[in-house]
């Protein structure tokens, strides 16, 4: 009975907390469906019914070609640095080469360089690669990405126990097989923690694109909000509509994900 009353209580403060963080987006999405003038005159709290002048408004602006472009790159940016960050991190883990210590240096090295330092040189490489107005400009960073490479190898190393793959190894198992059939496998919640987080940094990532990309039909979403926000300036509306359409994405994601993500996070923290 006392094990039921505590549930009970963990439920209850936990649904009252996730009403408390998820309020903002359903007011969010609430005031996209309102005339502009009408938002000035209290909170709303129900839909209104101007919802389809602002989705009109929304949909001339070109929201749907920035909401496959912001797609392509966030899903293509995942595979990429998810194929990456578990060979990197496997090889450093798990292997003994000369050079190691110099390699595992430079991913440490790129994660305490600050983006606003290394993104000039990224801008010029992609100059040199005929890559600005592509977006392959603004997925091409994510192929190389210290933090998801550290992660992976650290992860690598607590989770994978070196015997089994020493035992397979003795089995005729291939280093592909070996790397994608039994390390792969072990390490689930990394891999959903790098999904979420990069999904994430990629969907919202504004400054790479802002200077990257200039011709409207390879804008991402940040940059059409933006531009939104200018060419509407005054229709409110209009703007949190397309913000509350912007974000949709990445609750599901992190719905989705946040079981793994935590584990993936925790994981390693507790030695024993």
């Amino acid at each position: 009975m006392k094990n039921i009353r505590k549930n009970c209580g963990t439920y209850i403060v936990l649904s009252v907390l996730s009403v408390i963080a998820l309020f903002p987006y359903y007011l969010m999405f609430v005031m996209g469906t309102y005339h502009s003038p009408d938002l000035f005159k209290g909170l709303p709290l129900t839909v209104s019914d101007y919802l389809f002048e602002n989705l009109k408004t929304v949909l001339n602006s070109g929201i749907v070609q920035s909401y496959m472009n912001s797609m392509i790159v966030s899903v293509t940016s995942v595979a990429l640095c998810l194929f990456t960050s578990i060979n990197i991190g496997y090889v450093l883990a798990k292997h003994d080469f000369k050079g190691k210590k110099l390699i595992t240096m430079i991913v440490l090295m790129g994660m305490v360089l600050p983006s606003q330092v290394s993104i000039i040189g990224y801008v010029m490489e992609m100059r040199v690669w005929h890559f600005t107005n592509t977006l392959l400009s603004v997925i091409c960073v994510w192929i190389a990405n210290p933090f998801s490479a550290f992660f992976m190898m650290q992860f690598i190393r607590d989770s994978v126990p070196t015997e089994i793959l020493e035992s397979a190894r003795m089995d005729g198992c291939s280093e592909n097989r070996l790397l994608y059939q039994i390390v792969v496998p072990c390490i689930k919640p990394a891999v959903m923690t790098v999904c979420t987080l990069v999904f994430l940094w990629s969907w919202n990532n504004y400054m790479l694109p802002l200077i990257t990309l200039n011709k409207e039909e390879t804008y991402t979403l940040p940059l059409l909000i933006s531009n939104i926000g200018v060419a509407y300036m005054h229709d409110y509306g209009a703007q949190m509509l397309a913000l509350a359409l912007s974000t949709f994405p990445i609750l599901v994601i992190f719905s989705f994900g946040s079981k793994y993500f935590i584990q993936g996070i925790t994981a390693g923290a507790v030695k024993g």
